[in-house]
Parts: structure tokens; C-alpha cells; sequence
């Protein structure tokens, strides 16, 4: 006889193995091919937006196709190495302290959007001063195309049954097989909307609608308290990392909350600072 959860939760897991396909002694998980996704698929975008050089500062793209093509490479070692390290800082040090091992088994915690955002950040300012790039135009142009990556990095969090939400009895409850016997919010779908297909949108319309990549740094602005703002909401419903739990004594805190609160603030900084600048040019 099905129990409770199972009663309350009509959405069903997906029975999917979170290893895509091997190649001999090799595993290639589902997660790793949607950084693949998301990193080829923003790469795709914004070589379409450079291409096109009225959505620009004075009618001129300030990045070749030649020059995103070599970034690519940047960005992904930002990603990769930010985010893994980012994950070990934020929420697993006493682990990994404790079994240095742990650092390099991504599949073990997995990664951190705040330390990929901060390696991903360096690379970028690297790379803009080397070709000598504006620097506010490079972040608006990946700021356009992240909610690819974390599009498919949400909906690999949700077939590996893990980071799921807190426990709920509404009409589309999950019960995972790694969060107990419980009915628990989808949360990694939530985010999957919210800071991939929304934020996409939102972002496209200020691109294409708007023509905001002619006032430097206000679609980063607008990206980075956009994704600040989402992360918050679905941390009301999203279970706090075991080791960590709640923080400050609370029964809500949690520490995706504490790092993207500063993100509001960066964020509307961005914005005003891109407007002021476009006022003096004026």
C-alpha cells in the first residue's frame, strides 16, 4: 500500500540513471553534459550578438566572433575551477579539510554558482584587458547567456535527485529518493524557471527591445539582482545543505541567501552606474 508521500506526490521522479553514457571505464554524467550544454549553447547566443552591431555603442560590436570563440576557453575554466572552489568554501571546507580527496570529486556536492560567477568574473577581466575589450560590454554580453547554464545545470539537479526543496503537501510534490519518504517541493525546477527561462527572457527583451547593450553594464546589473532576487525566492523553498542547515539559529536563513543578498546591491549599483554614464555622454 503507497505511503502518504507517495499519495500526495503526483508528480513522479524520473527513473533516470544519472550516468548519460559510458565510454569504456569512463562516466559521463547528465550534470557534466549540462555545463556542456549551457557553455555551447551561450556561446552559440552571444556570437549572434556580437555579430550584430546595431544592438552596440555607437553601431559597432566591441568583440569580434574570433575573440568569443578563444573565450570560451576562459569562461569555461572560470565555471569549472570558480565553482568547484566556491563550493568547497561556502559550504564543504570541514570535509574536504578533513579528506582532501573530496576537492576534486565534483560529483560529491557539486559546484557553487556564486564561485563559478566570481571565477568566471576574473577571466573575464582578464581577457578584456589582453584584447583590450571594454570591459562592462564583456560582462553584458555573458551576462546575456548564463541563464543557459543554469537552465540545464537546474535540470540535471533535479534528475540527479539532489538540492531538492523542503517538504510541502501541493499538488506537484516530488518525493526523491535521496530526500526520505517525503513529498518535497521541486525546487530545482523552480529555479530552472526562474533564473534560466525568465531571466533569459527578461534579459533578450532589454537586448532586443530595449537596445540596453548601448548603456554598458545595465544588463549586468540587471542580471545579477535578477538572479539575486530569484535565488532568495526559491530558497524559502529549497533545503538547506545538511552540513550546514539553517543559519543564525534560524528556521529560513540559509546560506544561499547570505551570498546573494550583496548581489541586490552590486546589481543596482551596476544599474545606476550604467545610466550615469550614459547621461554624461549625452
Amino acid at each position: 500500500m503507497p505511503i502518504a508521500a507517495d499519495l500526495l506526490a503526483i508528480m513522479p521522479f524520473p527513473d533516470i540513471d544519472p550516468i548519460a553514457f559510458s565510454i569504456g571505464p569512463l562516466a559521463i554524467h547528465w550534470y557534466g553534459l549540462a555545463y556542456v550544454a549551457g557553455i555551447l549553447l551561450g556561446w552559440a547566443y552571444a556570437r549572434r550578438i556580437a555579430a550584430n552591431d546595431s544592438l552596440w555603442p555607437d553601431n559597432a560590436s566591441p568583440i569580434s566572433r574570433v575573440q568569443l570563440d578563444d573565450f570560451i576557453v576562459w569562461a569555461a575554466l572560470g565555471v569549472v575551477l570558480g565553482g568547484r572552489l566556491g563550493y568547497i568554501f561556502f559550504y564543504d571546507l570541514t570535509a574536504v579539510l578533513h579528506e582532501p580527496v573530496r576537492a576534486v570529486q565534483i560529483w560529491n556536492g557539486g559546484m557553487s554558482f556564486h564561485g563559478g560567477l566570481a571565477g568566471t568574473t576574473i577571466a573575464m577581466i582578464l581577457f578584456a584587458r589582453r584584447h583590450a575589450i571594454p570591459i562592462w560590454s564583456l560582462f553584458d554580453i555573458v551576462a546575456t547567456v548564463v541563464p543557459f547554464g543554469l537552465f540545464f545545470g537546474r535540470i540535471a539537479n533535479f534528475i540527479n535527485g539532489e538540492l531538492w526543496g523542503r517538504l510541502t503537501d501541493v499538488p506537484w510534490a516530488v518525493v526523491f529518493p535521496t530526500g526520505g519518504p517525503f513529498a518535497r517541493h521541486p525546487s530545482q525546477l523552480y529555479e530552472a524557471g526562474l533564473e534560466g527561462i525568465v531571466l533569459l527572457l527578461v534579459l533578450a527583451a532589454l537586448v532586443y527591445g530595449m537596445r540596453a547593450l548601448k548603456t554598458p553594464g545595465f544588463v549586468t546589473g540587471v542580471f545579477v539582482c535578477g538572479y539575486a532576487l530569484s535565488r532568495i525566492f526559491v530558497e524559502f523553498f529549497r533545503e538547506p545543505d545538511a552540513q550546514l542547515g539553517y543559519l543564525l539559529g534560524t528556521t529560513w536563513m540559509t546560506m544561499g541567501m547570505v551570498l546573494s543578498s550583496p548581489m541586490i546591491l552590486l546589481g543596482l549599483w551596476a544599474m545606476l552606474r550604467a545610466r550615469r554614464q550614459a547621461a554624461l555622454q549625452l
